[in-house]
């Protein structure tokens, strides 16, 4: 049995990642600030609910300490929570920002690496996003090109580096960053664009169960290797 634990996974590509990953067998456990809200998605999703806040290091050592008592090990970490922020930076947006989407990597996934060593083929995705590749945001024939979502895009670059370095330091874990797509969420709400989330949580499924041989250090999209 697969132990997965996935952030962010109350909505969106978080929870529709939780469902494809219990419909393969994993147990999954979801990640979610709100009780009301993370229990409603773990049974919808037939997953089991577990509080965490990604900002909150006590949360994150009290959700990894529950998993272990209850599975002795984590497989797969799915790092899916994240925010937007605003189209206008500002020095407290900046810290909400980066501390959601970059510091919050850092508290799972080092609570989490004592559980993922324990794991015969451990897996970490990071959801990251093409907004953070310099070489995609400084091709005017690419999209992103004329998206000035400065906070954002400098959280993902920082998300990719993240991966990098933690596949350096433990090249026993498969560590890889995802541009999971343009995807209808609610992240994207002010830009009615995006396709559903079940289509984009696929890819990330995809990166969560590669075998043990497989790339790591990487950032992908559903063309491969993403240049950044």
């Amino acid at each position: 049995m697969t132990i997965t634990l996935i952030t962010g996974a109350n909505k969106g590509i978080g929870l529709e990642t939780a469902k494809q990953l219990v419909a393969l067998g994993h147990t999954v456990y979801l990640g979610a600030r709100d009780r009301e809200r993370g229990e409603k998605a773990a049974a919808e999703a037939g997953g089991t609910f577990v509080q965490l806040d990604v900002t909150d290091e006590d949360s994150v050592i009290a959700a990894l300490a529950s998993i272990e008592a209850a599975e002795g090990r984590l497989d797969v970490l799915v790092n899916n929570a994240g925010i937007f922020g605003s189209w206008t930076p500002d020095g407290p947006t900046a810290l909400r920002v980066f501390d959601t989407n970059v510091v919050g990597i850092v508290r799972v996934t080092e609570a989490a690496l004592p559980l993922l060593r324990r794991s015969e083929r451990p897996v970490v995705v990071n959801v990251s996003s093409s907004l953070g590749s310099f070489w995609a945001v400084t091709d005017p024939d690419r999209p992103e090109f004329t998206i000035p979502a400065a906070l954002y895009a400098a959280s993902k670059s920082a998300v990719t580096m993240l991966t990098v370095q933690y596949a350096k330091a433990d090249p026993d874990i498969r560590f890889n960053a995802v541009e999971p797509g343009l995807t209808d969420t609610d992240l994207t709400a002010d830009q009615s664009a995006g396709r559903p989330a079940e289509e984009s949580a696929r890819f990330v499924v995809r990166w969560a169960t590669i075998g043990a041989d497989g790339p790591t250090g990487t950032l992908q999209d559903e063309s491969g290797v993403l240049a950044w």
